[in-house]
């Protein structure tokens, strides 16, 4: 009995195992050596990717690139860039927040470039990053979010014969999430914002178009998940009910949820218990997906 006593006291002074190291999210340049087109050498001249990964990195995981909104014009880094890094964490998810140049200093291609860059970039660097390399999806949140159906709906293999190793990496993501996204830039209910930040003053009608995502889905579009609210007056739900159809004619795996009550720029709106939901809509689709354990 008294080795039993012991032995108790012993496992009972043993200290408890030590939590998972959470890495600090680092930042890395898309270009180091300067970015295509950049007319300055400040922060918003060099577009970026801040990794955050989960505590458990064995992989091979799922990486989502996350593109905040803001108008084009600014960005959301925080309820709409490390807030949802962090939650994609929790599903063993790694995530990588895009730092994209803006309007009105950088008009189209530049944006559309930075978002196709981060994708081969994850996709390049896969292996060293413990990413399976077809599983890299896009997430965006607004203006953030037509550039995530930009992604989506123009996209190459990459180039085999290219010097840069990550130029051979093909720019096409996996899987899309678009969160109250912009989506026409054509249409009556278009945010003007975005499209003149990115376009500037007087685009061209056939750009415009080109630009405007459910006029540009085909059937390698990746599938996609869509969060919006009904009440959303900055941009309209229209934006997403377009998007979502375009994708259905095209036989694209979509899923939409569209909620009552919200207004723009919830995030993952954690402080209202209805939209709140939505984060584990989207955890349950990306796990039927097989994009989550």
């Amino acid at each position: 009995m008294q080795a039993l006593l012991v032995a108790a006291l012993l496992t009972a002074a043993q200290p408890a195992p030590a939590p998972p190291l959470v890495q600090e999210p680092q930042t890395i340049l898309l270009w180091p050596s300067g970015a295509p087109g950049a007319i300055g050498d400040e922060d918003r001249d060099k577009p970026a990717l801040t990794i955050y990964m989960p505590p458990n990195t064995t992989g091979p995981m799922s990486a989502v690139i996350v593109a905040p909104g803001g108008s084009y014009a600014r960005l959301s880094m925080n309820l709409e860039g490390r807030a949802p890094a962090n939650y994609l964490n929790t599903l063993g998810i790694a995530a990588f927040v895009l730092r994209y140049r803006l309007g009105p200093r950088y008009h189209h291609p530049i944006e559309l470039g930075d978002a196709q860059r981060a994708i081969r970039t994850v996709r390049a660097r896969a292996a060293e990053w413990h990413i399976a390399p077809d599983r890299i999806g896009f997430m965006g949140f607004s203006a953030g979010g037509h550039l995530a159906s930009s992604v989506s709906t123009h996209f190459d293999n990459g180039k085999a014969d290219a010097a840069d190793a990550i130029d051979r990496a093909g720019s096409r993501p996996d899987f899309a999430i678009l969160a109250y996204p912009v989506i026409s830039l054509v249409e009556p209910w278009t945010h003007q914002g975005s499209k003149t930040n990115l376009l500037g003053d007087a685009p061209d009608a056939a750009l415009a178009r080109s630009l405007s995502s459910e006029t540009q889905v085909t059937a390698s579009t990746p599938p996609t998940f869509i969060y919006h609210t009904n009440a959303d007056t900055v941009v309209p739900v229209e934006n997403a009910v377009a998007y979502f159809f375009a994708l259905r004619r095209a036989g694209v795996t979509a899923e939409m949820h569209v909620f009552r009550n919200g207004a723009h720029g919830s995030g993952l709106a954690q402080q209202d218990p209805a939209l709140a939901e939505w984060p584990r809509l989207l955890a349950n689709w990306l796990r039927a997906g097989g994009f989550a354990k």
